[in-house]
């Protein structure tokens, strides 16, 4: 059986490290955990699990640590985490089958972004071969696919091979992590930097593009997404987030047509379907807006047929059957999300507000209870503007 070895970098990450590494420690035969300067227990917690941890100076390029880290590795293979990333130990008898193959180089993990509503999976390259040729490049976002596609070139035999079952699990996405760490501005100054030296690599025109319309620099986003597009050399997936994000961007600027054409362009390119979860729900999302309520239904029921654990989901078609009229139906889909995500204040709110017009005063006031519990954690200001409402009604809960 080949050599497993993980490999990661880290920095303060004592909060997250040790359930990391409890996904990996039966799978994995040795742990390269290379610290980039942890004031925290972080360097502790990677020896209490035996894992090898060299230093390295942090130079705010991802690529030149994880290629640093490399050089610590002793496996056939190499499998990339990140510290609020776990892997999932369902896929382990895939993998280690794959693993076997001679020629596969790259196997590609579906990764589940735990809070990311609206795209929750991505496509990650995180096993691969322990190769001379294959090497982290870009500064932010560092990835191998460049180095594999350029080996690929020259010895064709080797395979990239997509896993379709979910390998990973991301916590990064979580509002209470987003709001700890600085990212946005740092992803942007790696990125700016990368793309001024490669204006036409649409890799980082759609990371950049579509962090400018995170940050509300639309018009520049909209900019570097369309160059991206043009540039005519992107890969399936690449194409799908160029599309994804200038749909998003033209549904800022309320430019509907052009925000649907997007979505349409996005969802037709040939990607393993979870993929598409996000572009199926904003599309849903403008037909509705829009009044075309029987294609949205079409648009959100794809998205539950892709993914039945996708809450977002159920709420959209419950909101959609609540505006048709269908208030028995939108119940079922409300009390589905909240099955999937009892954390749904919103999905307990219009259960709430359904249950009322249906005339069950006792599961209303429920359900509006546990939706202010639920906001006044969540969103505190949403939490009083409920109560105030319902207190105008008079139906405040006990």
């Amino acid at each position: 059986m080949p050599k497993l070895s993980l490999c990661m970098i880290v920095k303060n990450e004592e909060a997250n490290l040790a359930k990391c590494l409890e996904s990996v420690k039966d799978v994995v035969d040795e742990m390269i955990v290379m610290d980039t300067g942890s004031t925290d227990r972080t360097v502790d917690i990677a020896q209490e699990f035996g894992a090898k941890v060299p230093f390295f100076t942090w130079c705010d390029n991802f690529s030149t640590a994880r290629n640093e880290a490399l050089k610590f590795v002793t496996g056939d293979w190499v499998l990339v985490l990140d510290a609020d990333e776990t892997l999932e130990r369902k896929i382990v008898p895939q993998i280690k089958e794959i693993m076997n193959n001679e020629d596969a180089l790259v196997i590609n993990f579906i990764r589940h972004e735990i809070g990311a509503a609206q795209s929750p999976y991505s496509l990650v390259s995180r096993l691969f071969r322990s190769h001379p040729k294959l090497y982290f490049t870009r500064p932010y976002h560092s990835l191998i696919d460049d180095s594999a596609t350029q080996l690929m070139k020259v010895e064709p035999h080797w395979k990239v091979i997509d896993l379709p079952a979910i390998g990973m699990l991301h916590y990064g996405y979580q509002a209470e992590f987003i709001k700890s760490l600085n990212k946005y501005e740092r992803a942007r100054k790696a990125m700016e930097g990368f793309w001024q030296k490669h204006p036409h690599d649409p890799y980082v025109c759609s990371k950049l593009g579509a962090l400018y319309l995170q940050i509300g620099q639309t018009e520049k986003g909209l900019k570097l997404l369309k160059q991206g597009i043009k540039a005519n050399t992107a890969d399936f997936n690449v194409i799908y987030e160029l599309h994804y994000s200038l749909g998003n961007a033209y549904t800022k600027q309320q430019k509907i047509e052009q925000a649907v054409k997007h979505y349409q362009k996005a969802i037709a390119q040939p990607i393993i379907d979870p993929l598409k979860l996000g572009a199926y729900n904003n599309l849903g999302g403008l037909l509705q807006a829009i009044g075309d309520l029987q294609n949205a239904k079409k648009a959100y029921e794809v998205t539950i047929k892709i993914d039945p654990n996708f809450s977002t989901g159920y709420y959209n078609l419950g909101m959609l059957l609540k505006g048709m009229g269908n208030l028995p139906e939108a119940v079922k889909h409300y009390q589905k999300a909240i099955s999937i995500n009892p954390e749904y204040a919103e999905a307990y709110q219009n259960l709430g507000v359904v249950f009322f017009k249906l005339g069950y005063l006792a599961e209303s006031q429920a359900a509006f209870k546990e939706a202010i519990t639920l906001h006044e954690a969540q969103n505190p200001e949403q939490a009083e503007k409920l109560r105030s409402g319902l207190n105008e009604l008079g139906m405040l809960p006990n």
